[in-house]
């Protein structure tokens, strides 16, 4: 049963607009491309498990006969290391790729977010764009760089579609880069517990083809 639910629960997740599994940019795929790396490497451990133990209960006797060291070597060593690596491996290259300066060798747009209690405040520092509460405007196609911090307490900014999450933490400025690959809204929410509006601190993220002729002035 609990496996049944692993396998149906990717489809549950990509009906909501806040899906990991919806990517809708190169950074979101990257994390969209280890989660299913690693439910296949969970599903591979489980498959292993379930046929040890039908193989239990078909023939105990040949287990029995199986020295204990085998069964160490073979279920602690042999039959993990290969899961193991290939997931580490898939985890530094994604990992590498949203740590980078650019997720497309171009010069990312930068824009200025503010997390407050409870509310999300974006600014366009080279724009005559006026400062955004709870609607950030990027551009389809190009890289942005967000700079990410706090004006009360700490908060977590996370667009599920569009990348990974970052906290918001005040005095300290952080970054994420985000990629937008199509034109349309994004949800975006508060990750981290920050009272009792928490639940309500969410924002939208509006991808535009027309950058910035289509802005609001």
């Amino acid at each position: 049963m609990g496996f049944l639910g692993l396998l149906l629960a990717p489809n549950l997740a990509g009906a909501a607009d806040l899906s990991v599994l919806a990517p809708a940019g190169p950074a979101a795929r990257g994390i969209a491309t280890l989660w299913w790396w690693m439910f296949w490497g969970a599903a591979a451990i489980f498959a292993g498990v379930m046929a040890l133990f039908l193989l239990l209960l078909s023939r105990p006797e040949a287990l029995r006969r199986t020295s204990p060291r085998l069964w160490l070597l073979g279920g602690g060593v042999v039959f993990p290391l290969p899961v193991v690596t290939v997931l580490t491996l898939a985890a530094l290259v994604q990992g590498g790729t949203l740590l980078g300066d650019s997720l497309t060798g171009a010069t990312p747009l930068r824009i200025e977010a503010e997390a407050r209690m409870w509310e999300w405040r974006f600014r366009y520092p080279g724009t005559d764009m006026p400062e955004t509460v709870n609607r950030l405007h990027l551009p389809v196609g190009r890289d942005v760089e967000i700079r990410v911090t706090s004006l009360d307490v700490i908060h977590s900014f996370w667009i599920p579609r569009l990348g990974g999450k970052i906290d918001a933490i005040p005095g300290h400025d952080n970054r994420i880069l985000l990629h937008a690959d199509q034109a349309g809204e994004f949800g975006g929410v508060c990750s981290e517990y920050c009272g009792i509006g928490h639940a309500e601190m969410l924002f939208t993220a509006q991808a535009h083809d027309a950058w910035p002729a289509d802005l609001p002035r």
